[in-house]
């Protein structure tokens, strides 16, 4: 950046540098306290030094709204953005990163990420608590899996997915009540039903626990070692509502189709008690009227209204 600009332009709002090789921004930018929208795309970002020191530090951490480094050539994001705390949009689109660091929970005002074009193989759940987050851009990386967390981003709008490795996605998702538009093609789950059974049979522990739980066996804290008590706590319910029964640690990971809007089926991830408790959808698996169909009908009956757009092709 030349030098002087504080000097030659203080209340500067808006700076545009996209397109002119920059290789680093220097201490100028720094002394700009009125900027709101830096955009910096298409240069070469990314070495030791790119930013300037201070950075979080700087009136710059207050005032910055927008940032856009994409097309550069950050392998990982920069820990200084993570403290620019008044940022409502950050674009890093485009570069060559292989995460998201757990600490981007602190850009509380972040309204817009955009990730696009990466090599992110994970999403971390942190990124669960940016209660402000309306869109977030994921696109063309090669995430495998979506954390159930994600559902308790309660501002969530648009949610783009396309292009990377899914091969289903968590039931709650569901939760996402807010969610208008979901983008999922380019995905394995849109053109093969991955179905795993695989299960471990129960400890004796867990075997216990459940009887415990389904027969409503009485017990006080005090009767029980507070391991044992914390134990029963844990019990999870599951979610086939011909069973009524719970499960601890040993479960069966099972996939079903949740329509939306009456026109697109969804891969769902979702954890049953007992390979005897999916026999029911497994065994109509062809079938239009499958148990496992009429009750994902049911259960998109509350969501559907939820989803006004779902991008498969």
């Amino acid at each position: 950046l030349p030098a002087g600009l504080s000097q030659w332009f203080p209340a500067l709002e808006v700076l545009d540098v996209s397109g002119t090789g920059l290789a680093e921004m220097g201490t100028e930018l720094l002394s700009l306290p009125c900027l709101h929208t830096l955009l910096a795309k298409n240069n070469r970002l990314g070495g030791p030094g790119s930013l300037p020191k201070g950075l979080g530090q700087a009136p710059l951490a207050r005032s910055l709204r927008v940032l856009n480094l994409s097309g550069n050539r950050f392998a990982e994001v920069p820990p200084a953005l993570l403290r620019l705390r008044g940022l409502r949009s950050l674009s890093l689109g485009g570069n060559r990163l292989h995460g998201i660091p757990p600490d981007i929970q602190e850009l509380h005002s972040l309204e817009f990420l955009y990730l696009g074009g990466n090599f992110i193989t994970a999403i971390p759940p942190e990124l669960a608590k940016l209660p402000s987050l309306r869109y977030l851009v994921l696109c063309d990386n090669k995430i495998q899996s979506i954390p159930p967390q994600l559902a308790q981003l309660d501002s969530l709008r648009s949610l783009s997915l396309h292009n990377n490795l899914l091969t289903y996605l968590p039931r709650e998702i569901l939760n996402l009540v807010h969610l208008e538009e979901l983008s999922l093609r380019g995905n394995p789950l849109v053109v093969r039903f991955v179905r795993d059974l695989t299960y471990n049979p129960p400890s004796l522990q867990e075997l216990a626990g459940r009887t415990v739980k389904t027969r409503n066996v009485p017990y006080a804290p005090s009767d029980l070692p507070e391991s044992l008590v914390r134990y029963l706590s844990l019990a999870s319910n599951c979610p086939n509502p011909k069973c009524g029964g719970v499960y601890f640690d040993s479960c069966v990971r099972q996939i079903k189709f949740v329509d939306f809007c009456g026109k697109y089926r969804l891969p769902l991830m979702h954890y049953l008690c007992s390979p005897e408790c999916s026999s029911p959808f497994s065994s109509a698996s062809q079938s239009s009227t499958s148990q496992s169909e009429s009750d994902s009908e049911d259960e998109a009956s509350v969501a559907a209204h939820r989803m006004q757009k779902v991008l498969l092709g």
